[in-house]
């Protein structure tokens, strides 16, 4: 099965996608941490896509594009994935579909978690004062104007995203400011009926 999950920054996609993950046996691919991991690598991709993310910019379509492609090509994303964060753009979209159909496939669904906007940020500061409790590291970007812009970003850029998968007949949206348990439901429901070769 392959899947995509939509929402703004803080609407849960990487909690629902772990549980797809364990439930499915699919491969997750958060491209925030594709990307964090190359910035941690420090190759020149990655550097130049710590800089971007840590102003809370959007990394080019290019950089992502190339990410994706490669890592949906290799061995252990043949049985399915869940990708999160991505795609971000209309232009990201049709890239996707473009590599799913030169390898005879393409996408069974793409979830979209709708939320609250003016509730998100809310989200965003209990994840940061989480993460301090237990002695994690904070996420740069769960910084509320970090993650200001980023929701702008969204907003502009991501939320066109719906409207195409929507055309396409493949967006299923879900109510995702419930508790985690009626939106991984909620999600599982959608998904029924819903396996491409």
């Amino acid at each position: 099965m392959r899947l995509v999950l939509l929402g703004p920054p803080g609407a849960g996609k990487g909690t629902q996608a772990a549980r797809l993950v364990e439930k499915l046996g699919l491969l997750h691919l958060s491209t925030g941490d594709m990307l964090r991991a190359a910035a941690a690598a420090g190759t020149q991709t990655g550097l130049a896509a710590k800089e971007i993310m840590a102003r809370g910019e959007l990394v080019p379509d290019s950089v992502v594009v190339r990410i994706i492609e490669d890592r949906i090509s290799e061995p252990d994303a043949r049985k399915g994935f869940v990708l999160d964060g991505f795609p971000r753009t209309v232009a990201q979209a049709e890239s996707l579909d473009a590599m799913l159909a030169a390898k005879g496939r393409k996408l069974d669904a793409v979830i979209e978690l709708e939320v609250d906007a003016a509730r998100l940020s809310d989200r965003i500061v209990k994840r940061a004062e989480q993460a301090r409790r237990a002695g994690l590291p904070v996420r740069k970007d769960d910084d509320p104007t970090v993650f200001g812009t980023r929701l702008a970003a969204y907003r502009a850029q991501t939320a066109p995203v719906s409207a195409y998968y929507r055309r396409t007949g493949s967006l299923k949206a879900v109510d995702g400011m419930q508790s985690i348990d009626i939106v991984t439901g909620a999600i599982e429901a959608a998904l029924r009926g819903c396996v491409h070769a």
